[in-house]
């Protein structure tokens, strides 16, 4: 069986969120779909080890935010590869409150659907919340960016936690300068490429990347990256 099959299947990119009490959480998500037309219905699968799980869960309603092609990595990286146990989520972003209390996550999203969970299933690591749209919102005509999209042209990479994580090895082409990866979400950096959103240059081995460098994606320094072997 080839496991990189199950990427040809075409995904979304979305903040899902939720609330318990004055707390709010949300995560990256990409398994998001439509279930019916009458009444609306959404289902969304979510790591039952997450905290916006365990929100979803006590307090059952959720939101999803749909995500744009001009989403910065570092906003998919506060999501996907930070837990809402270690940071405020709602830190340094714009969001609002929805109608039963949960945030709508506004950067970078062309679009948002509120819901309140109507049934779930268990399917081992995660659980699907499928819950009815009690409320929509189309913010912007901009594109809404794909799974493929994130993977082919925004170079990302699944969180452990994600449903299509697939585990796969690094492999370092040849060349006088070596690979890195980043423990924390995954991303290379290649020396070829460099950085240049953060001002490194291709060409640019990690060695001398200044130590106040940080992870493009998920903002872990310089000592979180080991040498692709």
């Amino acid at each position: 069986m080839d496991p990189m099959a199950l990427q040809k299947i075409s995904y979304g990119m979305y903040v899902v969120g939720s609330v318990d009490g004055d707390k709010i959480n949300g995560q990256i998500a990409n398994s998001a779909i439509q279930v019916t037309n009458e009444p609306p219905t959404i289902a969304v699968s979510i790591n039952r080890n997450n905290l916006t799980h365990d929100f979803i869960t006590k307090n059952k309603v959720f939101s999803l935010s749909i995500l744009t092609v001009d989403a910065e990595m570092t906003l998919i990286g506060h999501f996907g590869f930070k837990s809402g146990r270690d940071i405020n989520k709602a830190e340094g972003v714009k969001y609002k409150k929805g109608r039963t209390g949960v945030p709508i996550f506004l950067d970078s999203a062309c679009a948002s659907l509120e819901a309140e969970v109507i049934s779930s299933v268990v399917v081992g690591t995660h659980e699907i919340f499928i819950g009815k749209v009690v409320e929509s919102e189309v913010i912007n005509a901009n594109e809404p960016m794909t799974y493929a999209y994130y993977h082919a042209v925004k170079k990302g990479k699944s969180p452990k936690s994600a449903p299509t994580y697939i585990k796969t090895e690094e492999k370092k082409e040849t060349g006088n300068m070596d690979k890195f990866v980043c423990k924390v979400c995954g991303y290379v950096y290649d020396p070829a490429k460099g950085d240049p959103e953060s001002g490194i240059k291709p060409g640019t081995a990690f060695d001398a990347i200044p130590n106040t460098w940080v992870c493009p994606v998920c903002g872990a320094g310089k000592e979180a990256f080991e040498k692709v072997k």
